[in-house]
């Protein structure tokens, strides 16, 4: 299966189906922290990951490896910037940096840290951001991009560049790419099971007896 054909396949299936079918098949989660939501929009990107790490620093430095990859990046990629030693309450994405993965075509943006200027970005975009929190504060002074296309941690979840991004507003789920067909192929087994189970339940106008039947809560 291409990975085109993987995003389409993703674009179709619950979130929450595929962060169950990630734990059935990967045997470990997927999902991202809760707080890490949509700020602009409730979009669904569906891509695969481009990675960025940043670290503590004093220095005034612009975020290059962002601002390179954003570039740099095969269209449709989800850009994900991780925050080395854990989360940062600044804003690592902006208006400007919104601008140029619209305009070459990203997906989405996933942050381990903050957004800014939403109502830039609601505006003239409309592009989906998914972010721990909302900051006017500047990564400059305080942060550096150190390194772009390598594995990051956000949170307790770790992305390998390439590893397919499934977002809305349920989560935030984490695909490896080397088990995304397999993962799909489960995630379309449990949307399919959960149809019947809901229609039962409905029919029978008991949740007890769909329960029974299907013993998927």
């Amino acid at each position: 299966m291409t990975q085109q054909e993987l995003v389409e396949g993703f674009r179709s299936v619950a979130t929450a189906s595929v962060a169950d079918a990630v734990d059935k098949v990967c045997g470990k989660r997927g999902y991202m922290d809760s707080t890490i939501k949509p700020r602009i929009n409730e979009k669904r990107i569906v891509g695969p990951a481009a990675t960025v790490l940043e670290a503590a620093t004093d220095e005034f430095l612009p975020p290059q490896h962002a601002l390179d990859l954003i570039d740099e990046a095969p269209e449709g990629s989800v850009i994900v910037i991780a925050i080395q030693g854990g989360e940062a309450d600044v804003a690592v994405w902006g208006g400007l940096m919104t601008a140029g993965a619209f305009a070459n075509g990203h997906a989405g943006a996933v942050l381990d840290g903050g957004v800014r200027d939403l109502a830039e970005i609601r505006r003239d975009y409309d592009f989906p951001v998914f972010a721990r929190s909302v900051s006017p504060g500047t990564t400059l002074g305080r942060y550096k991009t150190v390194a772009s296309q390598v594995p990051v941690q956000v949170g307790d979840v770790i992305v390998h560049p390439g590893d397919l991004i499934v977002a809305d507003i349920d989560g935030v789920v984490v695909v490896p790419q080397a088990q995304a067909a397999e993962v799909l192929a489960m995630a379309r087994e449990i949307d399919e099971r959960e149809l019947e189970q809901a229609k039962l339940i409905v029919a029978e106008k008991s949740l007890r007896k769909g329960l029974a039947k299907y013993g998927r809560i």
